[in-house]
């Protein structure tokens, strides 16, 4: 293990560290992967390439997997939630590598090696996606290796000036005692949790008795009120974000219906500047696909996308009297919205930068995850192990 941290752990679809960078300085890295080389850049740029193997998931042997680690994190991709049957040994593709994941945790686990704690975190939709088997198939590969579990949605509102609901799945291996308060009675749910949604409930209800049976209701306390918005992490004039011209302005502002231009009136009649984002989207309108602009003036960005088509970029609106500004949002606005430092190394091109933000985990959500779960979970089996 690295200099004096507590715990190993592997870092599975890496992407560009983020969370190696939440689970924080007790926290040794054995083996990072991830198969996009972009992102596998941008890793080494920023924290070497000793532990990390670009690659695919599948491709991956136990012995690519140093030392018994204490927790293997999963942020598998999103893009297709069609988890159920995709298993053994198929090539999977996209969220099917969540298998392929699953497939070194068994090899670990036959090698008496297998991480004591398990976490997975993914976009909310997994929860429902064909009709809640997906999760139902995730939930039964963590019964059969050996692991109970439980959910929690976490929003890095709660964290950053941006709104990025994610789920976070925490796995236990069996002969890991958990410490008193770490869970809910599950007779008394009357205490709410803020990150027992109601998508989570109604999850955890649809999962037959025996994986039930190995359902933690995990407890996390609140965070303190977030006191940035998004005006507070915006660049004047960054580069690799130009203002757009008065033209470009107004075809922006032309895209919008009704109730968002008045977002933009509402704006302007409060005087000062004021910051809001902007998404394309298409609705259908009158039985036809028509190209959207929607405004939004909450404080907040919308959740951050990798840069695959025009819909998918975020934009910049700032309104200041009669002057009315639109951009792109640069790269390390996205960097800062995502928790990241501003010494972190992003990749010069900003479309390879966007994508390493757009695709990540918020920083500050795996902090709050790990300084009140993971860890304390760590903690009390190393106190127990002392006390034996």
């Amino acid at each position: 293990m690295q200099g004096a941290a507590d715990f190993g752990f592997y870092e599975f679809f890496a992407g560009g560290g983020m969370a190696r960078l939440g689970l924080g300085a007790r926290w040794a890295c054995l083996m990072a992967n991830d198969f996009d080389a972009r992102k596998a850049e941008c890793y080494r740029a920023n924290f070497g390439g000793d532990h990390l193997i670009e690659g695919d998931v599948w491709d991956l042997q136990a012995e690519d997997l140093p030392g018994a680690a204490d927790l293997a994190w999963a942020s598998f991709p999103c893009q297709d939630l069609s988890l159920a049957g995709r298993r053994g040994g198929m090539q999977a593709e996209r969220s099917g590598a969540f298998f392929g994941f699953w497939r070194q945790v068994q090899a670990l686990k036959a090698g008496g090696r297998a991480p004591r704690l398990i976490a997975i975190e993914n976009v909310t939709g997994l929860l429902t996606s064909h009709g809640g088997a997906d999760f139902t198939a995730l939930c039964a590969a963590l019964a059969e290796g050996g692991y109970r579990f439980g959910a929690m949605e976490i929003d890095a509102v709660h964290f950053l000036p941006q709104s990025r609901p994610r789920l976070f799945v925490v796995a236990v291996r069996d002969d890991l005692a958990v410490a008193p308060g770490l869970t809910a009675d599950p007779d008394d749910l009357s205490i709410p949790c803020l990150f027992h949604t109601g998508p989570v409930r109604a999850a955890q209800a649809r999962l037959p008795d025996d994986l039930k049976a190995r359902w933690l209701w995990w407890r996390l306390p609140e965070p303190p009120m977030r006191n940035a918005g998004l005006f507070d992490i915006l660049e004047t004039d960054p580069p690799d974000a130009p203002w757009h011209t008065a033209a470009e302005t107004g075809r922006l502002l032309s895209l919008m219906a009704g109730r968002h231009r008045d977002r933009v009136e509402a704006a302007r009649r409060e005087g000062g500047p004021r910051s809001g984002t902007i998404f394309r989207r298409t609705r259908t309108v009158d039985g036809a696909a028509t190209q959207r602009a929607e405004a939004r003036f909450d404080g907040l960005a919308g959740c951050l996308r990798t840069p695959g088509g025009g819909s998918s970029r975020q934009f910049l609106i700032l309104v200041d009297g009669e002057s009315t500004r639109t951009r792109q949002l640069s790269a390390r606005e996205c960097a800062r919205l995502m928790g990241l430092p501003e010494d972190y190394i992003l990749p010069a091109a900003s479309t390879a930068a966007l994508k390493v933000t757009g695709d990540g985990v918020a920083v500050p959500a795996v902090r709050w995850l790990a300084g009140h779960l993971l860890e304390p979970l760590l903690d009390a089996a190393a106190a127990q192990a002392r006390a034996a």
